[in-house]
């Protein structure tokens, strides 16, 4: 085997030799493998002899399965005594015939990347939305639940955005009346936007018994008429307001688990202040996570993307699978083509990879490690969450291979954990936020809570 030359900054060309006497001992468990799909007057399946199987294909093919059988164990031994370890599965790039009937084969081997140099980051300030709650943050979210037990009452004024109207709707295409879009004592909110387009445009300011014609094009989902235009009349019945209810004890008692307003008020602070704080702990990794990124410098090679991307995609159509939808189905909703759709996967897949490579040197350079301790308590939570016993969580594990995935995730979480620990984050004014412990943010929720986009996978 030649010591391999580069062909990149984390690439080899290693030639390997299955020579003339290795190809002649592969060729009998050449022949057993191919006579096994034969039928050979005279002879069970597998049991020709290898002179019968080699005047039935040719020499040449019998050569090739030879080569074929006996070049991954040749290649693996080789590369492991020469310290190699293949990031990504090696594929062949040239093959040459010997003299002695053997062949040499170039073998491109792809390197897990690493940083000779990670960017700065002890010290990193980065800025984040404040999670500081005050008095109106709290009385807004005390009027937002007072809205949801709010009743609708008759006024005789106009009705503006947030009111209730009580409406016949009737739509036409020039004489003729359309059923798509006509309806009787429709309670429509003025203001939100359904229905059809230009309504509330025509409803506001407009009082009971009031008569509003406009002109509009039928949405789509509207069956067969759906996309006509269309002339219509709404006639206005009454005009409802919102009554919300006044901010007792009592009523604090009737709708939550507290009996007076400074409770609940008390209550809704601490809530929100956690939800605050887990939001802004999780703006501050994402950003110190992209900030850094971006400063890191390497080169991800083609192979190592390709695989990448088989994986992102794996676990994207296992996704699709568990709520029954096909690719095709989910690019046709989300009027993605399949170009587009590749390419968001490859950049997803070179996202994650120098994210990994970046917490990888940042897990050296602060020398740490995980210990079967670590491993233990990762077993028994992702045991615990997929219903199973921790002995048959790791018995799993065992036969896929993931032990070593694992301990890798758990070492780039605690790199992640340290990028936390030496850097800052701080608000618009430049003032530090401290974040309790990770477990110590979530809390139980009072009337609802900010919520959170679904993160994107970021290889950590």
């Amino acid at each position: 085997m030649s010591e391999g030359k580069k062909a990149g900054p984390f690439e080899r060309i290693v030639t390997v030799t299955v020579d003339g006497d290795a190809v002649e001992a592969a060729k009998a468990q050449a022949a057993r493998r191919l006579s096994q799909g034969m039928k050979i007057k005279g002879f069970r399946s597998g049991t020709a002899p290898r002179q019968v199987i080699e005047a039935a294909v040719g020499p040449d093919v019998l050569r090739r399965e030879a080569i074929d059988g006996a070049l991954p164990d040749i290649a693996v031994a080789a590369l492991a005594e020469a310290g190699l370890e293949p990031a990504a599965p090696p594929r062949i790039e040239e093959m040459r015939d010997r003299d002695d009937s053997g062949v040499d084969v170039d073998i491109r081997v792809t390197l897990w990347p690493e940083l000779k140099k990670t960017p700065k980051y002890r010290g990193r300030r980065i800025e984040v939305t404040s999670p500081r709650v005050d008095d109106g943050d709290i009385a807004e979210h005390i009027d937002r639940m007072r809205d949801q037990f709010a009743e609708l009452k008759d006024v005789s004024r106009e009705a503006f955005d947030g009111d209730y109207v009580l409406l016949d709707v009737k739509t036409s295409d020039g004489d003729e009346q359309v059923s798509a879009g006509s309806t009787n004592d429709l309670l429509y909110e003025v203001g939100s936007g359904g229905f059809l387009d230009g309504l509330d445009e025509a409803l506001r300011g407009k009082a009971a018994g009031h008569i509003a014609g406009f002109d509009t094009v039928l949405p789509a989902s509207m069956g067969e008429h759906g996309g006509s235009a269309v002339s219509v009349r709404v006639l206005v019945k009454q005009v409802k307001a919102k009554q919300l209810p006044d901010l007792t004890d009592e009523w604090v008692g009737d709708v939550s688990e507290y009996t007076t307003i400074e409770q609940l008020r008390e209550a809704l602070g601490e809530e929100l202040s956690r939800s605050r704080l887990a939001a802004a702990r999780g703006e501050f990794e994402q950003k110190l996570l992209e900030t850094l990124r971006a400063e890191t410098a390497v080169e991800i090679p083609d192979d190592l993307v390709a695989a990448e991307m088989d994986s992102v995609l794996r676990r994207f159509a296992n996704r699709l699978a568990g709520g029954k939808v096909t690719l095709a189905h989910y690019l046709e909703l989300t009027g993605q083509d399949e170009d587009s759709f590749v390419a968001d996967v490859r950049s997803q897949a070179i996202l994650n990879l120098e994210t990994r490579v970046f917490l990888e040197a940042v897990a050296r350079e602060e020398e740490l490690e995980v210990g079967d301790d670590d491993v233990a308590e990762m077993v028994t939570i992702l045991a615990s969450a997929a219903e199973m016993s921790v002995e048959a969580y790791r018995k799993a594990l065992g036969e896929g291979g993931q032990e070593k995935a694992l301990a890798g995730d758990i070492l780039r979480r605690k790199a992640v954990a340290r990028l936390l620990e030496v850097a800052t984050a701080i608000d618009a004014d430049g003032k530090e936020i401290e974040f309790p412990a990770a477990d110590a943010v979530s809390g139980p929720e009072v009337g609802g809570s900010d919520e959170e986009p679904e993160p994107a996978e970021d290889g950590a």
